[in-house]
């Protein structure tokens, strides 16, 4: 594509994406499906220019207000990755001038804001719990993720795996925490590789998969995923219970269900029955209270602890839909733990890095509920045999699963777990 048209093109789309009324994801999606004339290499341009504005949109509209014409085509101007004279020779002379002069302004020149690219409310938010650490915090958010993989321990052992994605030109390594985690620092063609294609790998954040490991899911047991979502835990979990026993799925949403389809049928797992439910409080729920052993409640939650994949969502969210996703997350708690049978083991967790989402939702719970006792994630993730694991915990006891972007090259997680008295 000529560069114009694809400057052109970029520009279009982050006007889609900045209305912010979708995720961005499903709006870029949406325009590639609309657009199937546009080939692999321009897809990636669009998408990284667009991940790019999104990422640095409080510094990239400062230096945007210095130039002319579109706010939209000068902030795609400012995102385009890659070669500056293929750029530029889409560009006006005064519009290339003015780009020169951009590249000129220093870190020195920005405000923090411009540095760290939050809005100011998550930002405070941030510095309350982090403190001093709060820059290397922010940047690690505005920097994109690796890539993870867990591998399939009922296909194969990790060195292997890892032996395999190396002979197939990929930079992979194991990751530090979970015994089935791969990292991928470059972007991948997964749907290529006979590996995954097989079942062998599944994508899924190292931090997603320690949650799986604190279920720890055993052979022959009733386990519920309460909010599976795509299934990537309810895979995890059905793989350490050796394909035995019986793994039920349940979300809200039959749409998001039947992407475990597929994925069910690469990664060989026959216990896993997926369940739509009307809400948390369905009778096909209420049916099975009581009985199971363990039950994983991922709460639908403000996603902060993924900006460096969906950066959006900084600009998406807000004090009022964090505070509205924290009680909805109390309702679903309470609902879930209905499920768990005495001596049976419950699991909250979040994608969320702001405590009104996570130490005050599990605390709330503790209180309301006295015939549910707090585990000690410490004790449970070095019974997991999970590498120094005492870096990934916080609270009284190492009572809760932290982890964070910075410090963890994860993405930022929650976790707190109960058992019910006998």
């Amino acid at each position: 594509m000529h560069p114009k048209a694809l400057l052109d093109e970029s520009t279009r789309l982050i006007e889609k994406v900045f209305k912010f009324d979708h995720p961005a994801d499903a709006v870029v999606a949406r325009h590639f499906r609309e657009n199937k004339a546009l080939g692999p290499r321009e897809r990636a341009t669009l998408s990284d220019t667009v991940y790019a504005v999104l990422r640095e949109r409080l510094k990239l509209e400062w230096l945007a207000r210095s130039g002319t014409g579109s706010k939209w085509r000068r902030l795609a101007i400012l995102g385009f990755p890659g070669d500056r004279d293929f750029l530029k020779s889409a560009l006006t002379d005064p519009e290339k001038t003015w780009l020169d002069a951009c590249a000129r302004v220093t870190d020195g020149d920005f405000l923090a804001p411009h540095r760290h690219n939050l809005p100011e409310w998550l930002a405070q938010a941030l510095r309350d719990q982090v403190g001093k650490e709060f820059d290397a915090l922010a940047t690690s958010l505005n920097q994109p993720a690796p890539l993870d993989l867990r591998v399939n321990t009922l296909k194969m052992k990790r060195d292997a795996a890892v032996t395999e994605l190396k002979a197939a030109g990929l930079a992979a390594q194991a990751t530090p925490f979970s015994p089935w985690g791969v990292r991928l620092q470059d972007k991948a063609n997964l749907g290529k590789l006979p590996l995954f294609i097989n079942g062998g790998i599944e994508v899924q954040d190292e931090g997603s998969q320690l949650l799986a490991l604190l279920m720890d899911a055993k052979r022959g047991e009733m386990v519920a995923d309460f909010c599976a979502g795509a299934g990537g835990k309810t895979l995890a979990i059905g793989a350490s219970m050796r394909n035995s026993g019986r793994l039920y799925a349940f979300d809200t949403s039959a749409h998001r269900l039947d992407a475990i389809k597929p994925r069910l049928a690469r990664s060989g797992l026959s216990n896993v029955h997926p369940v739509a439910i009307a809400h948390e409080r369905d009778e096909r729920v209420k049916r099975l209270a009581g009985k199971m052993d363990r039950v994983l409640v991922d709460a639908p939650c403000s996603g902060l602890g993924t900006l460096r994949r969906s950066p959006d969502l900084k600009w998406r969210q807000t004090p009022e839909t964090v505070a509205a996703q924290a009680e909805l997350q109390g309702r679903i708690l309470a609902s879930a733990a209905r499920l768990v049978k005495p001596g049976g083991r419950l699991v909250y967790a979040t994608c969320s890095l702001l405590p009104q989402e996570n130490e005050a939702v599990a605390g709330a719970f503790t209180r309301e509920h006295p015939d549910f006792e707090v585990l000690p994630v410490s004790a449970l993730l070095a019974a997991a045999h999970v590498v120094d694991s005492d870096q990934l915990v916080a609270g009284e006891g190492g009572c809760f699963l932290r982890l964070w972007p910075h410090r963890h090259a994860t993405d930022g997680f929650f976790a707190a777990v109960w058992t019910k008295k006998p």
